[in-house]
């Protein structure tokens, strides 16, 4: 445990995890100061005020640079003057999960990748529930990790959903078991658009695991299994991966149709992969890392095999809102990049109207092209980056729309969607030209499509 009383410590940026930071290091004895370039929300407001915490707002004034380290929200980049002041000062600066790890002891389960990670964490949440274990599902997914700090019991198995930009900052966070679901490009406007430094973030999620601890990887990730093939001989963790294509050394894997664990060299039997309950390839691989980190937390097969069979997925991520005149209504707004939208193209075969766009990080779009071709009859672009989906897609599928919201676009994609075809809204780009959240996108696309009348 981190003693942290007197400290004085700045927290930039007022939003969900950098207001439970702010309450946890208060509640712990810090002298604690709130700053926000923006608007701060009346309830955040609300709540500094009930614990006593200073703060301000639309803007960074002198009194936020006298601390002796700050922690930054999530969605504040580095490139912010004010980190790069402490930083130049040579003063830490933390991320929320970082200083909720200091006053935890409880086994850490933590899940990153550029995609699958809230599939991923709430499946593994839904398994502790089956197998009746104390668990709390926080992180990039629900709840700051610092809002339950106080409450944990010592039995609590705490899984978090840890993005990238949570782990740019860390210092001496360590999970029991770590899991890297994968790793596509993605946020790199937020890594100078250098794949190995977004490569290099990911990967940190396992950097102060010892002995004892695990590591769950995708072995086929052609990123991440070469850098763990050259590092894994002279590591004292475990390393467990997972791989539906091939026989794993030790993990989880899948031979003529049937998913076996293999573990200290033994193979074991756990279920067929037509019983698993959310349908695709990637959802297969999301269940397979479930299933190890469960086995790894000593939940019984059964358990494991009944959530795998049971689990219904989470919102926004290929959730089916309706069928109306024979037409399947889909809502993935949480895919939001390029290879999220692959994945969902590939768990259906078509026709599709696909309704793409948000703000653009940069995409390129190209991968997506033999599935456009195969699948999408129309192509429905929406807000910042409509033109540059337009520029790379327009001529890769028969039909293509722009459009100015989120409402036309559900009505453009009910005029062109026939009768056993689906429609299929999978952005590939952030939500936050439009829309407060990717929650929030998706809430007004089941909206507009449940308001449609045959």
């Amino acid at each position: 445990m981190r003693v942290v009383k007197g400290d004085h410590i700045v927290v930039i940026g007022a939003a969900r995890s950098g207001l439970a930071a702010a309450c946890l290091l208060k509640e712990r004895g810090a002298n604690v100061f709130v700053t926000d370039s923006g608007e701060i929300s009346e309830s955040a407001k609300k709540r500094l005020a009930e614990n006593e915490i200073r703060w301000e707002e639309n803007g960074h004034s002198e009194s936020s640079k006298t601390a002796d380290y700050a922690v930054v929200s999530p969605g504040v980049p580095d490139e912010s003057p004010l980190i790069q002041f402490y930083q130049q000062q040579g003063k830490s600066v933390y991320s929320e999960i970082e200083i909720a790890s200091w006053f935890t002891e409880q086994s850490i389960f933590a899940v990153t990748g550029s995609n699958g990670k809230t599939t991923t964490a709430s499946w593994m949440a839904y398994t502790w529930q089956k197998a009746e274990r104390d668990m709390i599902l926080a992180g990039n997914i629900g709840s700051a990790f610092s809002d339950h700090v106080s409450k944990l019991n010592p039995q609590t198995d705490v899984i978090l959903e840890v993005s990238s930009f949570q782990l740019d900052h860390i210092d001496t966070f360590k999970p029991s078991v770590s899991m890297l679901l994968n790793i596509t490009p993605d946020h790199l406007n937020r890594y100078q658009n250098d794949f190995s430094k977004y490569t290099a973030s990911k990967l940190r999620i396992k950097e102060n695991q010892t002995e004892g601890d695990t590591f769950i990887y995708w072995d086929e990730d052609p990123v991440v299994a070469t850098k763990i093939e050259i590092e894994k001989s002279n590591s004292p963790v475990r390393y467990l991966s997972f791989s539906d294509s091939k026989e794993v050394d030790e993990g989880v894997f899948v031979r003529e149709g049937k998913i076996y664990f293999k573990l200290n060299q033994k193979e074991e039997f756990l279920m067929y992969v037509h019983e698993m309950g959310l349908p695709g390839r990637h959802n297969l691989k999301n269940g397979m890392a479930t299933a190890l980190a469960a086995r790894v937390a000593e939940i019984k097969n059964e358990t494991i095999r009944e959530s795998l069979m049971t689990f219904e997925g989470v919102a926004h991520r290929l959730e089916h809102v309706r069928t109306l005149n024979g037409v399947q209504w889909y809502n993935d707004s949480k895919a939001t990049n390029v290879n999220a939208v692959w994945y969902a193209l590939q768990s259906f075969s078509g026709p599709l109207v696909l309704i793409m766009g948000g703000r653009d990080k940069g995409n390129d779009y190209s991968d997506l092209i033999p599935e456009l071709r195969e699948k999408v009859h129309t192509l429905i672009a929406i807000g910042e980056g409509k033109a540059a989906i337009e520029k790379q897609l327009r001529d890769e599928v028969p039909n293509f729309v722009t459009v100015q919201s989120m409402g036309q676009a559900v009505d453009c994609a009910h005029k062109w969607a026939k009768r056993g075809e689906v429609v299929l809204l999978s952005p590939a780009c952030a939500s936050f030209d439009m829309f407060e959240s990717y929650e929030h996108r998706g809430d007004v696309f089941k909206y507009a499509v449940n308001k449609l009348v045959g």
